[in-house]
């Protein structure tokens, strides 16, 4: 997803966007572990989508703050 689709989403949207990707980051891990992954970097890709929201999500609790 692009970071100019997340910049327009609601503060609840990107917790459930969060909780989603982490659960996909896990079964992305587990499959990596026993050799079922065929394409590891959406891995990387996964964790660059999580790192966003958790941005988006830190400026958004700033400024409720202010």
């Amino acid at each position: 997803m692009e970071y100019k689709e997340l910049k327009n989403k609601s503060e609840k949207e990107l917790q459930k966007l969060l909780e989603d990707w982490r659960n996909h980051l896990r079964d992305l891990r587990f499959k990596a572990s026993s050799d079922q992954l065929k394409n590891v970097r959406e891995i990387r890709q996964t964790r660059k989508n999580i790192a966003q929201v958790l941005f988006l999500l830190g400026g958004k609790k700033l400024e409720k703050k202010s």
